[in-house]
C-alpha cells in the first residue's frame, strides 16, 4: 500500500510505502504538549519505506532533552510530519498528516492514566459537520 501525506501548508510532502503494524493514541504529557490536544495519534512501521517528495529541507527534528521523545515538523507551518527513529528501524507517521485513507484503526490508548482531566466521554458531545452557527 502507498500512503501520501503532507504538512498543512503543503511545503513538505511524503509517501509511505508498506503497512503499519501499530496505531496508538498516546496521552503522555509530552504528546499532549507537542500536539496541543488530548493525545497524539501515531502509526508505526518497522518494514515500510518513507520517501520525501518535497520539502525535506523544511523538516525540523526535535528530540526532547535527548530522551527519545522525537517530533518532526514543518519549519514553516509547524505541522507534525513523519520521522525515523531507533537508528532507522522504526518509522513514525502522525495519522493526521496522511491524505490517504487508512486501513487500520487505533489499537490502544497509551499512558491513559496521564490523560487530561477534560478528556472523558468526548463521544457524548454534540456533533457538527462544520462550524456551528452562533
Amino acid at each position: 500500500m502507498i500512503y501520501k501525506g503532507s504538512c498543512l501548508c503543503g511545503c513538505v510532502q511524503y509517501e509511505f510505502e508498506g503497512e503499519f503494524e501499530d496505531f496508538y493514541l498516546c496521552h503522555c504529557n509530552y504528546c499532549r504538549k507537542d500536539t496541543g490536544s488530548a493525545h497524539a495519534a501515531n502509526l508505526f512501521s518497522k518494514e515500510g519505506r518513507l520517501k520525501w517528495l518535497q520539502g525535506r529541507e523544511q523538516v525540523t527534528d526535535y528530540n526532547h532533552h535527548g530522551q527519545g521523545h522525537i517530533k518532526s515538523f514543518c519549519s514553516i507551518c509547524g505541522s507534525a510530519v513523519p520521522n525515523i527513529q531507533m537508528s532507522g528501524k522504526l518509522i513514525v507517521v502522525p495519522a493526521g498528516s496522511l491524505e490517504t485513507d487508512l486501513n487500520i484503526k487505533p489499537q490502544a490508548h497509551l499512558f491513559y492514566s496521564h490523560r487530561a482531566n477534560w478528556d472523558e466521554k468526548l463521544e457524548d458531545l454534540k456533533h457538527f459537520d462544520e462550524l456551528p452557527n452562533k
